[in-house]
């Protein structure tokens, strides 16, 4: 069957934001992942840190592209992942924002037509979905399934919270709130994450599909170093937001021994 794919998500449009640095490896399957998403009106931002391994050549390659969803780009020294990604969200301009790494993949074409279907409910504030773990030189092995369930405000207490790289919110979210506290160096997205959630005025959906795969070695399980200082950042997180303590950090770190049993 030819022609265009059924546009639906009625007019709903999407900001993607990816963070880079230094990941020419790993950039170009972001990439055609993004290129492959069908019926939705896409705004894609790539925020590079100053890479020096070939990521500025293929995102101006990208930028070339006949029909790319890359929209705007730049390339300058930051302060971290966080800092990257607040700048590329103040340069969004669509209802929805989103963020992928720049070593993450989104998990088929239907992607970002799912998410802006949930979105065309003006109730419905957020939206995720369920992310697979694979292995960073074989990114078709699953190593962990994040299985996220629904949310309800109850779960933040017992350290519940959806995949970040599969959440989407309104952009009139960021306008109200800051973005990400940079002074968190590894658990800025659990901070914020406790800031949209615990307060919420609105609908959240969960969509019970896979829509991210995550190759492992990121920056927060990278080292034991950088394990034990996540913690110590999630529980001040947690703290500083009010919703709970040590057995709310215990519980966040046991719950994820069962994504181990992959299904």
């Amino acid at each position: 069957m030819t022609g265009s794919p059924e546009r639906t998500g009625a007019g709903v449009s999407i900001s993607l934001i990816t963070a880079s640095y230094n990941s020419a490896d790993t950039l170009p399957d972001t990439l055609a992942s993004i290129r492959m998403q069908e019926g939705v009106e896409l705004e894609y931002i790539l925020v590079d840190g100053g890479s020096s391994d070939g990521t500025l050549s293929l995102i101006q390659a990208e930028a070339g592209r006949p029909g790319t969803p890359l929209r705007r780009w730049l390339s300058e020294p930051d302060a971290g992942v966080y800092d990257a990604l607040n700048k590329g969200i103040a340069l969004a301009n669509n209802a929805v924002v989103g963020l992928l790494h720049a070593d993450d993949v989104l998990a088929h074409p239907g992607v970002l037509r799912r998410i802006a279907d949930c979105f065309v409910d003006p109730e419905v504030v957020a939206c995720y979905g369920d992310l697979d773990y694979v292995w960073r030189d074989d990114p078709t092995r699953v190593l962990r399934h994040w299985r996220a369930g629904d949310f309800s405000p109850r779960r933040l207490g017992w350290g519940w919270m959806p995949p970040h790289p599969t959440l989407y919110v309104r952009r009139s979210w960021y306008q109200t709130h800051a973005g990400f506290d940079t002074r968190f160096r590894i658990a800025a997205d659990y901070d914020l994450i406790l800031r949209l959630l615990r307060g919420l005025q609105g609908r959240v959906v969960y969509l019970p599909e896979v829509l991210v795969r995550m190759r492992t070695g990121g920056l927060s399980n990278r080292s034991l170093g950088n394990i034990l200082r996540k913690s110590m950042e999630d529980y001040r997180a947690l703290r500083t937001n009010r919703v709970g303590g040590l057995v709310t950090l215990a519980w966040k770190n046991l719950s994820k021994l069962g994504q181990f049993v992959v299904r």
